[in-house]
């Protein structure tokens, strides 16, 4: 099943738990949720740069008939980001994701796994020219702040899942051609890199591949992002990586003690090295099923392979899915769950460290912060609780693109 089903699946438990959207919602709605916090909040929410780190938008570019600037509902078609939502909630741009599922080690496994990520990339250069004059691709921090000015949305390219590279390195300089500056080495399985924080330690860390991936990330100035990475991996990097790293989509350990949450002794790692822990909307509470509910989905059978099946197979298994949810309702987490995660890292480390990186179309989304017109509320939320100005700039963008120019600043040099 592919992540774009997986997320749909989502949107079919949405479609149970939320009412119709308010006819305030329509597209040309100049603050949309917005609307919500207070006139100054949003003033100054809608001046400040923002940026989230793991945008899996790219997911639905080559998907018939959906464009990235229509309007979408979360509730209807499983999306949480597009044009319209991120003119509503104030985004600027971040890293959209060139995601690859882990797939064998093997030769094959390797050459198709490239060709898929290539061809996502290239999805996503094609989507920011067909519309030029709203989205314009960054390369450095002074490229996002540039294009921000100019009243466009900037758009970074980063690597979930490092496995398209195979066993040739000459590949990440491939992919930072392309346009990629942030890459994690690792997703939900190990692979020939690294160990994975969801998966049985066979590397202890990086392999020995691995360590060369390390060290060519920091020469060709890609920022290292450890999210997904196992325990091992993550000393690691902050170990043996010559520039800060980031954590593009990870949460607080001490709210939920799950394998892709970190611990608050990693959190002052990755801090005291100088990098940034971006806080994701998943992994923020037990959300496992009755066994009344874990029934009736066996029941339901396997769904529809989202890359094969027709648009009216999995529409039709998404009703019976709603159907599902609304007899035996999913447990969601809130968006006081997101934020206990934000407000215990901000406390850990400091506003100089932390950043949002919800997992947008890949995952996350809890009730009450359900796509990224939702993003004015966390500035709303933080500003009640005494964070300045300087504070949410730091958050929202600031901390990122430090780290992103020091990253390339030490490769420039490097490079001399």
């Amino acid at each position: 099943m592919s992540r774009l089903l997986t997320v749909l699946l989502g949107s079919a438990a949405l479609l149970a738990a939320t009412a119709p959207p308010p006819a305030s919602w329509a597209a040309d709605a100049p603050v949309s949720k917005a609307a919500k916090i207070s006139k100054e909040d949003w003033a100054f929410h809608e001046k400040v740069l923002t940026l989230d780190t793991h945008l899996d938008t790219p997911e639905h570019f080559a998907r018939q008939g959906w464009s990235m600037v229509d309007r979408h509902e979360v509730k209807a078609d499983g999306t949480q980001v597009d044009l319209p939502r991120m003119n509503a909630g104030g985004l600027d741009g971040g890293f959209f994701v060139i995601y690859t599922p882990q797939g064998a080690l093997t030769a094959e496994g390797y050459r198709g796994a490239r060709d898929f990520a290539l061809e996502r990339a290239t999805e996503i250069r094609e989507m920011v020219a067909a519309h030029a004059d709203k989205f314009e691709l960054a390369y450095t921090a002074d490229d996002a702040e540039r294009i921000n000015k100019a009243g466009k949305k900037f758009v970074f390219q980063s690597i979930e899942n490092s496995w398209p590279m195979g066993e040739d390195l000459t590949l990440m300089q491939t992919f930072h051609a392309t346009g990629v500056r942030l890459a994690g080495p690792v997703h939900f399985k190990n692979n020939q890199f690294a160990d994975s924080s969801t998966d049985k330690p066979i590397w202890h860390g990086f392999s020995p591949l691995g360590l060369r991936w390390l060290a060519e990330a920091n020469r060709l100035g890609i920022v290292i992002d450890v999210s997904h990475a196992s325990d091992d991996v993550v000393d690691q990097a902050v170990q043996l990586s010559k520039v800060p790293i980031i954590a593009s989509h990870s949460g607080a350990k001490a709210i939920y003690d799950h394998p892709r949450n970190l611990d608050d002794g990693r959190l002052k790692k990755i801090a005291d090295a100088g990098g940034v822990i971006c806080i994701n909307s998943v992994y923020l509470k037990n959300t496992n099923a009755s066994p009344e509910r874990l029934a009736a989905l066996k029941a339901l059978g396997t769904a529809p392979d989202s890359e094969t099946a027709t648009e009216a197979e999995i529409v039709a298994y998404l009703k019976k899915r709603a159907e599902v949810d609304a007899k035996f309702p999913p447990v969601r987490a809130s968006f006081e769950d997101f934020m206990a995660s934000l407000t215990h890292t901000l406390k850990v480390v400091g506003p100089e460290h932390v950043g949002i990186g919800a997992d947008w179309d890949g995952g996350g989304g809890v009730v009450g912060f359900e796509d990224v017109a939702d993003l004015p509320k966390v500035t709303a939320r933080l500003k009640a609780a005494g964070y300045t100005d300087a504070d949410l700039a730091a958050i929202w963008g600031g901390n990122v693109l430090r780290v992103v120019r020091q990253v390339q600043d030490y490769a420039a040099k490097a490079a001399k």
